[in-house]
């Protein structure tokens, strides 16, 4: 699992930046990226801890729980009891959620990810209780670092591209937006969320 600045970003940022609508963001922020951890576990965990809430409020609860587990990794987290799991901040059912992958986290870790496509990805992440769409989306880019990769359920870059292009109301029309920014939308979604955030968002 690739870490740090992904293989195909420079070309992304290239083809990005030469785009009537996001290039000007992108020139904005030139030289940043997205950067992997290579840690698919420690991503998810995460991704669950940030399940619509707040970002700041996501930082206070992963720090917490980092601060009691120490490695966010599955057999740190078996440590650990459902009660003082979710003593963190977390929901009862997010450290549900958490603790179930964490009992089998072969299930969830063992695909060969290089093999699949981004469909069968998708569709195995979301088949573990407490994954939805949202979740699946942020592994792919964050952790496994897919280039095409767009996550209509997150909320900030629904309100970028609406930002970007006065007019655009549903999410259908964000998404036919997004279709220019194919096959490089995960570098797309960086810079939108930039463009909100001058600290780049991370899980």
């Amino acid at each position: 699992m690739q870490k740090g600045k992904p293989q195909w970003w420079d070309e992304a940022e290239e083809f990005l930046s030469n785009d009537d609508v996001l290039g000007p963001i992108v020139k904005q922020y030139r030289g940043g990226s997205l950067e992997g951890k290579g840690d698919l576990f420690a991503t998810l965990v995460n991704s669950i801890v940030g399940q619509q809430i707040s970002v700041i409020a996501a930082e206070s609860i992963w720090n917490r729980l980092k601060e009691m587990v120490g490695v966010i990794a599955p057999s740190q987290i078996n440590n650990f009891t459902h009660a003082e799991i979710a003593s963190c901040g977390l929901t009862k059912s997010k450290a549900t959620y958490i603790l179930g992958i964490a009992e089998n986290p072969d299930a969830f870790l063992s695909p060969k990810w290089d093999e699949m496509t981004d469909t069968e990805v998708h569709k195995h992440f979301v088949s573990f209780k407490g994954i939805g769409p949202w979740t699946a989306e942020m592994l792919m880019i964050f952790s496994l670092m897919r280039p095409d990769v767009f996550s209509i359920g997150d909320i900030g870059l629904v309100k970028a591209v609406k930002l970007l292009v006065p007019g655009t109301e549903t999410k259908e029309q964000v998404l036919k937006v997004a279709e220019r920014w194919k096959p490089y939308r995960t570098a797309a979604c960086w810079y939108l969320w930039r463009m909100l955030d001058p600290v780049p968002v991370a899980y």
